[in-house]
C-alpha cells in the first residue's frame, strides 16, 4: 500500500520503519496534517495521523478528493477525526488500541493495520468505520 505518516517524531521513524519491514512504500513526514501539507498525501490510498492532527469536514473532503480513503491514527482516542462525515465518505478509520500503550506497540498495531487492510481483512478492535464494508460483515459472519 501507498502510505504517508505525518507528525512523526524522531522516536517514531525507527519503530515504524523496522515494524514495516519495507512491506509498504512508507512516506514519514515530521509536519502535521493541514492543507498546506495535504499534497503529500496525493496517490496514496492511506495516511497515518497522530492524535494532534485535527481531521474536521472540510480536510477530509479535501483528502477524499485526492484519493485517501483509508486513515489510521496512532492514538487511541478518535475525538480528533470527524468520524460521522468520515462515515458518508465511506472512508475506513482505525486507531491503535492497546493495552500496551508504548511506542513500539503503537508502531506494531499501525503496521498490522495495514497489513489487514491490504490483505482485505477487517480490523476488528481497531476498525471503527461507522457504515458495513463487505469486510465488517465477513467477519460478523463468522
Amino acid at each position: 500500500m501507498r502510505v504517508v505518516a505525518y507528525n512523526i517524531k524522531e522516536f517514531e521513524k525507527e519503530l515504524l520503519a523496522k515494524a514495516n519491514a519495507k512491506v509498504h512504500d512508507l512516506t514519514l513526514i515530521s509536519n502535521g496534517l493541514s492543507f498546506s501539507t495535504i499534497h503529500y498525501a496525493k496517490g496514496k490510498e492511506v495516511i497515518i495521523i497522530s492524535d494532534e492532527d485535527q481531521l474536521d469536514r472540510p480536510l477530509l473532503e479535501a483528502l477524499w478528493q485526492i484519493g485517501v480513503r483509508k486513515i489510521i491514527t496512532r492514538s487511541m482516542t478518535l475525538n480528533h477525526i470527524d468520524i460521522h462525515y468520515a462515515s458518508t465518505l465511506k472512508m475506513h478509520i482505525a486507531n491503535t488500541p492497546s493495552k500496551d500503550p508504548s511506542p513500539e506497540s503503537i508502531a506494531m498495531q499501525t503496521i498490522v493495520n495495514l497489513h489487514n487492510w491490504g490483505n482485505n481483512k477487517c480490523l476488528g478492535n481497531a476498525c471503527h468505520c461507522s457504515f458495513d464494508c463487505e469486510n465488517k460483515k465477513h467477519l460478523l459472519n463468522k
